[in-house]
């Protein structure tokens, strides 16, 4: 979680130092519509390798989904620390079977 949390705190600055030529600094610029459609676009990126079994790309579009989820959540004020807060929750909840609601897949 440390890289996630230097990775972080590096797109926090380039937030904050609006740094000309940034790609952070420059989703940012554009808003959350922009970081929202690029999460969007990696994460399909990242299903597709999986589904084409290419680890080698799938490792890339996974990394390329992480990147894009910080700069979404330092645009909405998440943080790490959030996140692994939240993780805890669901580790305490292990071994616990969850009723899952039946979804009617044709409607």
């Amino acid at each position: 979680m440390d890289l996630i949390k230097n990775e972080y705190n590096v797109i926090l600055d380039r937030k904050d130092k609006k740094e000309e030529g940034s790609y952070t600094a420059y989703l940012f610029e554009q808003g959350i519509d922009k970081i929202l459609k690029k999460v969007g676009e990696e994460c399909t990126e990242m299903v597709i390798a999986a589904k084409n079994n290419d680890k080698e790309e799938t490792v890339y579009e996974v990394t390329d989904l992480i990147y894009h989820t910080l700069v979404m959540m330092a645009n909405q004020g998440i943080t790490p620390e959030d996140i692994e807060e939240e993780l805890q929750k669901r580790a305490e909840k292990r071994g616990n079977l969850k009723q899952f609601h039946q979804v009617d897949k044709n409607s």
